[in-house]
């Protein structure tokens, strides 16, 4: 914003004549725009007109220019313009995982500004910027009345150090925000109470009325979009840029309309719609594309319905997944405690924009139109290790039955079908030495978790009522599964109360355990030792059922294997049958207090029932309550007990383990190099199809016999202290040693072993691949990485991108990519190559064993150009391929001659 509000007050720029008196202000109109002949505005998608909004008020004939406004308000559906879009956003959400190191980031920078003699202040967010701390919470203790007060007090002790650097962080910076731990998951605390949905800024004593716009450092930033907010996930490199003044440029989209029709039926759910739309739009590959919600359908559903579906725009691979403002908006924005006034506010800005009102079946041009009935969605779950692969729950018995014998390459467990019915039997101790039974299918873990559902209220009042009738049939789950309940927000765990819901949930294990993202994010917590034990044993594919949003493999826990999303009362029924292989058409899932058997039906609540029970415990004024300032500041004593040592400068502790400075700015100049040919490439990894940056992030534990365990117990910090990599985020030491190491990840020359391991090259030593990242750095080779399709898809794990750069990796050669980590991989300098249509790494007959060059990169290339590769056999013949260079934009081009978006921002500024 402070591009255009530094310049904006006596004299505006306003090219176009847009600026319009507004109430007590004004606003930039789009009316105005298309009035002036510009173009048809008002035929737009919603969410391009939002976005040209940004850019209209923004144009100040520099960084964003009068063709750029021209260029989008005249977007072509059939055939949007091939330019890159400078998008400036109000705002930036971060969560304590991202955000960390996007503050080290800062820390460094400002360090990098002193050292050439400049004031540190320089570097300062120019945008509000909000971190809710939310991912360090780990399910240790469950299914009791102590676990939240246990887990919150571990959660203290494991990240105090973390929890300092934020603190500074947030002293430090005027504009930066920290919502401490226990109040809630970033994105659901961005639905109920950080979203404004239009601003208002004095500016020489004049009001200016914009729209709330916004990028965040985790994929579900999308959840937003169901409030009528565009926004986005970014890495924290992206988001850093746009913190210092940098517009967040991204290609011109297609924009697939999505035409809902009908209503839900008896028994269906949110979770249920969002499923079977993951699958859908998956199947019509809109990655990299905006969606756009509309239609009778879509004005149906309620704010929480249609954020559910948001939330998943990265599982359906969309940039966003949007539904226009309207009734249902107001509504909800009324029932969360905004201010009336501003909610009026909100409808006539809207209106005089004309972007209120759900949009009808032809009022708006669309790329391509996808129709839904709702009234044909029926109950699901999605897995077991993607959240697009949907299976109708009458069919999860038979598919994990199929799976369970199925080739790896076809998604399932390759084993042989007569092993079905192993099973072991073991003893746990706390359990009073009662014998247990696991085998194939088993239930392990049950979690309702992650913001995706529990921002719902009606899927998590559907599980509360599930819980009570099955207490009152005397049902109970069975001690071996790890039952937890971890809300987006404390005002969940008032309406529960008020309810009288929670009892229920409580007395069948589903006791809070903390506020935040948990086993959604591989924080779960371990398993039971002598489970563990068994199912390593026995080789059990075991499952987990849990109401999140993702579930690729290993994430959730690593010696679970079978992991399904489904809605929290289906997680509560999954619990109480204690398998996955059942079907509740046909099969009890347990038996009463007199021995009778009791079917899923028996304990579904109506939809009537669920109305009901929504209306009489939600209230405006929890949100009140919960969010109000002096609610936050109290919300944790712990962390209002943290003292710290103010400065301008981080002081840095060369003996931590959780912060340090990172290595980008080592030798920084003012200069840039030229761009010069890539030659004598080694291979690190070469890689199948739908590699996450799961598999490339270190996430999740850290195992003690890895390079980063090694490295850990080499410090003096002993396994139970070892906490998760997404805790020590700020530490690149650590980070760089997981990178590619997941325990799931197979590298097609690590000698047929699974995790990260790879051959190191000439010589075949099979080694861990850091360890040959190492060896290849003191020999001074480059390295590549070759995968297929959809390389980079999941989370906008930022350190995929600088763990990959830090292992030495200069290209990463895929099929395709998915957007956001693309675009990561350009921010931290590692160029991307395409595989034309039809080739791979299989047509060309790759392994490993080859030397790879670029001979002919150099600067004068253009975005989308192709350029060869040469590629040398240890048989002499040399191959010679033709690669799609996919920096797709000027501006990406001008990161990567920087050496990515830090340097570049920092020099940008250091030019002033």
């Amino acid at each position: 914003m402070a591009l255009v509000y530094c310049d904006y007050m006596s004299q505006p720029y306003d090219p176009f004549n847009a600026l319009k008196k507004f109430r007590n202000g004004k606003l930039y109109s789009l009316p105005a725009l298309e009035a002036a002949g510009v173009g048809k505005i008002s035929r737009l998608p919603v969410s391009i007109r939002i976005v040209l909004e940004s850019v209209l008020r923004n144009c100040d004939g520099k960084k964003i220019r009068e063709e750029d406004v021209r260029e989008l308000a005249n977007w072509n559906a059939k055939k949007p313009s091939s330019r890159e879009i400078p998008f400036v956003v109000s705002r930036i959400l971060l969560q304590d995982f991202t955000g960390v190191p996007l503050v080290v980031d800062l820390a460094a920078m400002r360090d990098a500004v002193a050292e050439v003699g400049k004031s540190p202040e320089l570097i300062e967010p120019l945008v509000p910027l909000d971190l809710v701390i939310d991912h360090s919470i780990q399910v240790d203790e469950y299914g009791t009345a102590m676990a939240f007060k246990g887990n919150v007090q571990k959660e203290f002790e494991r990240n105090r150090e973390r929890y300092e650097f934020l603190k500074w962080g947030q002293e430090a910076f005027d504009t930066f925000q920290v919502v401490p731990p226990a109040v809630g998951i970033c994105h659901q605390v961005n639905l109920e109470y950080l979203a404004k949905l239009v601003f208002e800024k004095k500016i020489n004593d004049e009001t200016l009325y914009y729209l709330d716009t916004l990028v965040g450092t985790d994929s579900h930033t999308t959840m937003i979009n169901g409030l009528g907010v565009v926004g986005w996930g970014v890495g924290g490199i992206e988001a850093e840029a746009g913190m210092l003044g940098q517009p967040v440029y991204f290609q011109t989209p297609e924009v697939i309309g999505v035409h809902l029709t009908g209503a839900l039926k008896e028994g269906v759910t949110a979770t249920d719609l969002t499923l079977n739309i993951t699958q859908l739009l998956r199947t019509e590959n809109v990655v990299g594309k905006f969606v756009e919600f509309f239609g009778a359908g879509a004005a149906s559903l309620t704010v929480a319905d249609r954020a559910t579906i948001g939330n998943m725009a990265p599982e359906y691979g969309a940039t966003i997944g949007l539904f226009p403002i309207d009734d249902k908006t107001k509504d909800y924005l009324l029932m969360t405690g905004r201010p009336k006034a501003h909610v009026e506010m909100v409808e006539d800005y809207c209106k005089a924009q004309g972007i209120w009102g759900m949009p009808r079946d032809g009022e708006v041009d669309y790329t391509k139109v996808i129709e839904l009935d709702l009234s044909t969605i029926v109950p699901c779950v999605a897995g077991p290790k993607r959240p697009q692969d949907r299976i109708n729950l009458t069919e999860l018995k038979e598919k994990f039955s199929d799976l369970f014998h199925s080739s790896v390459k076809e998604g399932g467990y390759g084993k042989a079908a007569e092993t079905y019915k192993d099973k072991a039997s073991i003893t746990l101790e706390k359990h009073g030495d009662e014998k247990f039974e696991i085998k194939h299918g088993s239930v392990l873990i049950a979690a309702i978790t992650s913001c995706t559902n529990t921002s719902n209220p009606s899927v998590m009042v559907a599980a509360g009522l599930v819980a009570k009738k099955a207490v009152e049939l005397g049902l109970k789950i069975n001690p071996i599964v790890k039952t937890s309940l971890a809300p987006g927000s404390r005002v969940v765990t008032d309406y529960l109360a008020k309810t009288g819901l929670q009892e229920y949930l409580d007395k069948l294990g589903f006791n809070l355990v903390g506020y935040g993202c948990t086993t959604c994010i591989g924080n779960s917590g371990p398993l039971d030792l002598e489970v563990e034990k068994a199912i390593k044993e026995k080789d059990l594919v075991c499952a987990s059922v849990l109401s999140g949003n993702r579930n690729f493999e290993a994430r959730i826990q690593p010696a679970i294997r079978a992991n399904f999303l489904m809605s929290p009362p289906l997680v509560v029924a999954f619990a109480l049958a204690g398998k996955v292989d059942i079907d509740f058409v046909k099969e009890p899932l347990g038996k009463d207090k007199n021995g009778k058997e009791v079917y899923l039906q028996d304990l579904w609540p109506t939809n009537k029932d669920i109305h009901e029970c929504v209306i009489h415990g939600l209230e405006p004024e929890m949100f009140l309550d919960k969010y109000s300032a002096s609610a936050i500041d109290q919300a944790n004593p712990e962390w209002n007990a943290i003292k710290i040592r103010g400065a301008t400068r981080y002081h840095w502790d060369s003996e931590s383990t959780y912060i340090q400075k990172p290595p980008y700015f080592d030798d920084f100049s003012m200069d840039t190099k030229p761009i010069k040919p890539i030659n004598g490439m080694r291979a690190l990894a070469i890689l199948g199809d739908s590699v996450t940056t799961d598999h490339v992030s270190p996430a999740g534990a850290i195992a003690e016999d890895g390079p980063a365990g090694r490295y850990l117990k080499s410090l003096g910090v002993e396994k139970k202290d070892f906490n998760s990599y997404g805790s020590r985020r700020g530490n690149d030491r650590v980070m760089t040693r997981g990178t590619f190491g997941n325990v799931r990840i197979k590298n097609q020359m690590a000698q047929g072993k699974e995790g990260g391991y790879t051959t190191h090259m000439p010589d075949g030593e099979l080694m861990s691949i850091y360890d040959a990242a190492m060896v290849y750095k003191k020999e001074n080779v480059p390295l590549i990485v070759l995968s297929g399709n959809d390389y980079g898809m999941g989370s906008s794990r930022d350190w995929a991108a600088k763990g990959t750069l830090l292992l030495g990796v200069k290209v990463v050669v895929a099929k395709n990519f998915e957007r956001i980590h693309r675009s990561n991989l350009i921010g931290m300098g590692v160029l991307p190559l395409q595989f034309k249509e039809g080739e791979s790494v299989e047509s060309w007959g790759l392994d490993g064993t080859e030397i790879y060059s670029l001979p002919d990169f150099v600067d004068d290339f253009e975005p989308g150009d192709e350029i060869k590769m040469e590629i040398w056999h240890m048989n002499g013949k040399i191959d010679a391929i033709n690669l799609i260079i996919r920096i797709d934009t000027h501006i990406e081009k001008d990161y990567y001659k920087h050496g990515g978006i830090m340097p570049y921002v920092l020099r940008s500024i250091l030019k002033q």
